[in-house]
């Protein structure tokens, strides 16, 4: 027989009962709407219960807290490509580690959230998300709140619009794990990196410095070299490759929710144009000085790194 966290919590709650017999008045009150409650009533919610009662944190989210949990609901879960089969594939040690990551350990109402930058709250698995609140809302990751301030009798949640991605290396690692999309990216920098008069501490740089990578996929890089009459990124001068890398950096973490029409100052030096609305579907695009009329979609958003974001575009940035 399946086991839900409705089966989970009238276990519980037998439980409870019993011992109720011997408690005096002067005993904590009884927390009757818990968070895993709130999960639990609303159908929007299955996928995560699915995933809360294989992680085996129902208990722990009917405890006292108080948590903070920010929820995604069936459909943020598949706007980052988690379904009911994705928890069935995933162990309850993965899912543990993916839930702690969208769990704090105290109560932050969307009135505590500083506006400004993004500001650093550790999670109950120990990881770090970053917060931040502007004129549009209530942002995790640059991920938006869609419902804030859902209540609990221990805690609050917060609903997502997408599933927050707990990062699982730096940014170098991040564009290397299979399935990424980024192994064009990935020759570039190494050849940048290794070959004469490139810059031998490019990769520890892209590794450890605090930093936001606009990240073109491999069809950017394939629609480069064909402009360029090549097929090969080592027929690309190891400074120009160089120039152009560096012009894919920003100092900090700009997560999407930081981006704003305008300019935006890269690392290296020179500006690149935002537009939030005029990509493909009404979304953002990012510009190069060398790139004319021809701006680059911003096609994924808030990769998250150990040390930074990455942002996947489909057209190289030319200075």
């Amino acid at each position: 027989m399946k086991t839900t966290l409705k089966s989970i919590l009238f276990t519980a709650l037998s439980g409870a009962v019993i011992s109720l017999s011997s408690c005096n008045k002067d005993d904590d009150p009884i927390i009757t709407n818990t968070i895993t409650d709130v999960v639990v009533a609303s159908a929007s919610f299955s996928v995560l219960e699915e995933a809360v009662v294989k992680a085996n944190l129902a208990t722990t989210l009917s405890g006292t807290g108080p948590f903070t949990v920010f929820a995604p609901d069936n459909t943020a879960f598949a706007n980052a490509g988690i379904t009911s089969a994705t928890v069935a594939s995933l162990s309850s040690t993965q899912l543990s580690d993916l839930l702690l990551y969208h769990t704090i350990g105290s109560k932050i109402l969307a009135a505590d959230v500083p506006a400004g930058p993004n500001a650093k709250v550790i999670t109950a698995g120990g990881d770090s998300v970053f917060v931040t609140k502007n004129a549009s809302g209530v942002y995790v990751n640059g991920i938006k709140v869609a419902v804030a301030d859902i209540a609990a009798d221990n805690g609050v949640i917060h609903q997502l619009s997408k599933a927050l991605n707990k990062p699982s290396g730096n940014i170098v690692a991040t564009a290397q794990a299979a399935g990424s999309g980024l192994d064009s990216l990935v020759k570039a920098i190494v050849r940048a990196n290794n070959a004469p008069g490139g810059d031998p501490a490019l990769i520890a740089t892209l590794s450890s410095a605090t930093l936001t990578v606009f990240a073109p996929s491999n069809a950017a890089f394939t629609q480069l070299l064909t402009a360029l009459g090549t097929n090969d990124i080592n027929n690309i001068p190891v400074a120009t490759l160089l120039a152009v890398l560096r012009y894919h950096v920003v100092g900090g973490r700009a997560f999407s929710s930081d981006l704003a029409n305008g300019n935006l100052a890269m690392l290296a030096g020179g500006n690149t144009t935002i537009n939030l609305t005029n990509g493909a579907g009404g979304g953002p695009t990012i510009k190069g000085n060398g790139n004319g009329a021809n701006a680059s979609n911003i096609i994924g958003t808030n990769v998250m790194c150990r040390n930074g974001v990455v942002h996947v575009i489909d057209r190289v940035l030319l200075p």
